[in-house]
């Protein structure tokens, strides 16, 4: 009789408990549960990202071993987040929401729901983002009058998706029969895809054109090269510029640095207000930090000292603060510790990059570009001249590309600076191609694992 995914998970935690501490099991595993048994691979949701990346890691192996004995087959444990988890913000996960509470929605069928902590309240405002916040805190006051469109640029983290949806819940304040819809670029693509298919476009011109007040569109590079999708892009935009209809776009680059953009649309994007949000300095981060601490009545559990410390030393972006106070909650929990420097400094390791914690005694410099281009080479197959080339040979994209993501991860080294140290390219190419290992680290455990041993081998020398 063959085992269903629930049974199967059962007795694989059954089996488990001779190998692993039932503190581990509690805390970590029996929060998890099967959803499917596809061929060889059981998939287990976990309740957020944090905890599918640390079972899979820490766990996955043993498990897998298990698992096989269980099934009588060869069977790999992937841990992913439950759907339903997914659309709730981080921090949701370690406090509840309230009772009967869920995500606000805009009006309209093809909407993604609106983030209720997404507000002009909860976004705090530094040096790197007072220009956009102020052209949104505008359009909140008067839609579709001065900045329009209003074009929101930055790296991924800093909060262009949170001030874009805070002003759909400002206007939905004023006027709660505004009509607001808000997509990504990528669902606007497949719904083009997916009306030519069907037929029935006019009913997705209608839609999109004559049944919008706010349209809010996130990460609009990824009309790249798509020609008619930026087709029907153009005319819905057209449409609705026209009828003083408000238009809010984020993107990750400015709009002539989105390759495969049409003119004509870097035109309309640039017609209105092109503001870029930066990382924030460290008074920022610390008033990031502050305001999650209090937005989410942590006072007592996390004291100020420790705030500053990850200010300190996690610089990226926003959305990696919060992921940081999220681990060093579960890691406490975990622990039965109180939160403290010391623990915090454990708990973060792989966030504290070499050299920067000077109470740290075995602290090390950090590598330079050129060994970071030496490393990937030997590991990858080619040459670290190759890499510094301006050579475009197949062979040599995806461990340049790999380069680029260390350079920018390990080093910290300004977009402009990497594209020199790779034959001279532009930021633009350095997005893209610290973008695509992201991208596939997250869905490749082999490919984030390699490239895992590479930075290891960087940060222990």
């Amino acid at each position: 009789m063959q085992l269903s995914a629930k049974e199967a998970w059962k007795r694989i935690l059954d089996a488990a408990q001779r190998e692993l501490p039932a503190d581990v099991i509690r805390n970590w595993l029996e929060p998890t549960e099967a959803i499917s048994l596809e061929g060889e691979q059981l998939v287990v949701g976990a309740p957020d990202h944090f905890a599918a990346e640390w079972n899979e890691a820490k766990h996955g192996p043993l498990l897998s071993r298990i698992a096989e004995g269980v099934v009588g087959r060869p069977a790999l444990i992937v841990f992913r987040v439950q759907e339903d988890r997914q659309k709730r913000p981080q921090m949701d996960f370690f406090v509840p929401q309230a009772p009967g509470a869920a995500p606000a929605s805009a009006n309209g069928g093809s909407n993604q729901p609106l983030n209720e902590r997404y507000t002009f309240e909860t976004f705090v405002i530094g040096k790197s983002n007072e220009l956009a916040a102020a052209a949104a805190h505008a359009i909140a006051e008067a839609p579709g009058k001065t900045y329009n469109p209003l074009f929101i640029y930055g790296a991924t983290g800093l909060g262009k998706t949170h001030l874009m949806q805070a002003i759909a819940h400002a206007r939905l304040r004023r006027a709660t029969d505004t009509r607001v819809l808000y997509v990504g670029a990528e669902q606007f693509l497949n719904e083009v895809i997916e009306s030519i298919h069907s037929r029935t476009m006019p009913d997705f011109r209608r839609r999109y054109r004559g049944e919008v007040d706010l349209f809010l569109v996130d990460d609009v590079h990824f009309l790249e090269g798509k020609e008619q999708t930026q087709e029907e892009f153009f005319h819905t935009f057209n449409a609705l510029h026209q009828a003083n209809k408000q238009i809010v776009l984020t993107s990750d680059r400015p709009p002539k640095e989105i390759p495969g953009l049409e003119a004509r649309l870097v035109s309309r994007f640039e017609s209105g207000m092109v503001a870029d949000i930066g990382q924030p300095d460290l008074e920022h981060r610390i008033a990031i930090l502050r305001k999650k601490q209090e937005q989410d009545h942590l006072e007592m559990a996390i004291p100020d000292d420790v705030l500053r410390f990850i200010a300190e030393h996690v610089r990226s972006n926003v959305r990696e603060l919060e992921g940081c106070i999220i681990k060093l909650l579960l890691f406490a929990s975990l622990k039965h510790k109180e939160i403290t420097i010391e623990l915090a400094r454990e708990a973060l390791s792989d966030k504290i990059r070499p050299g920067e914690d000077p109470s740290d005694s075995r602290a090390k410099p950090l590598p330079t570009i050129h060994r970071v281009q030496e490393v990937v080479a030997r590991r990858w197959g080619v040459t670290a001249e190759g890499l510094r080339s301006k050579a475009r040979i197949k062979t040599l994209t995806v461990p340049r590309q790999i380069a680029m993501y260390l350079a920018r991860e390990l080093l910290q080294m300004q977009l402009v600076e990497i594209g020199q140290a790779f034959g001279g390219r532009d930021h633009s190419t350095v997005i893209h191609s610290v973008d695509k290992v992201t991208r596939q680290m997250s869905r490749d455990r082999m490919f984030r694992e390699k490239v895992e041993y590479a930075k290891q081998e960087l940060c222990a020398e």
